[in-house]
Order: C-alpha cells, then structure tokens, then sequence
C-alpha cells in the first residue's frame, strides 16, 4: 500500500499541473473564439437564443476533445501548450472557413436560425475528432 500512495503523491501534482494548463488552454481557446465570431455569443444565449447555444456548445467541445487527447498523449506542459495552440487555431480557422462557406453565417444564428448552427457544430465536431486522432497519432 506503500507504493501506491508513494505512487499517487508523486503522480497527484503533475496530473494537477496538466490538467489545470488544460484547462487554461480551453478557457483561452473560448476567449479566442469568442472575439473572432462577429456575432456575441454568450449575450445571444443569456437572452435564449439557442441556435447560439449550440454553435458555442460545439465550439467549446470542438476545442475540447483535441485538447484532451492533447492532454492524455503528452507527457509535459510544453507539449500540451504547442498542440493545444495548433488545436485551438484549426478550430478558429474551421469557424472561419465555416462562415464563408454557409454564408452570412454570424447574422443567421443571431436571427435564431438552427439549421446552420446545428451544421456549424457538426462541422466543428467532426474537425475536432480529426484533429484529435491526428494529434494523438
């Protein structure tokens, strides 16, 4: 039993670190993505707009499942920084590439329109899974 605690008191602080840089990585991601939209996301949600809940859920989690698999295959902070930082701009650039490609994108899930959110998480989703996998690798 000795070893295991030995084990987990050495391992407890370092798991800590990882997951609060993670963590860090995530919050800024959201940050990030948050000033690139030309639409204000979390002001469209607090008055109900759920077109915007579910593209900003999307972009939370899209920015998530890379940063996890980041997380689970690294095994420092500055491996966890570099390829967080890569995951964090496919997202944005997925966005970007998103709204130009479904037009007018920002004013559509402004108006409240669910079919190019629910599309725009779908694609944010798919990329996140991709650049989990590829990250991972």
């Amino acid at each position: 039993m000795d070893v295991v605690l030995q084990s987990f008191a050495a391992g407890f602080p370092v798991l800590m670190l990882h997951f609060c840089v993670t963590l860090a990585m995530l919050a800024g991601g959201v940050t990030l993505y948050v000033f690139t939209t030309p639409h204000k996301d979390f002001a469209l949600v607090r008055q109900g707009n759920l077109a915007a809940a579910i593209s900003l859920s999307g972009a939370i989690l899209g920015l998530a499942i890379p940063l996890a698999f980041c997380m689970a295959s690294s095994v420092s902070v500055a491996e966890i920084v570099i390829w967080g930082l890569l995951a964090v701009a496919v997202q944005i650039l997925v966005f970007r590439l998103s709204d130009f490609l479904l037009r007018d994108l920002s004013t559509r899930i402004e108006a409240g329109e669910m079919a190019p959110a629910v599309l725009l998480a779908g694609i944010k989703l798919s990329v996140a899974a991709i650049n989990a996998a590829a990250i991972s690798g």
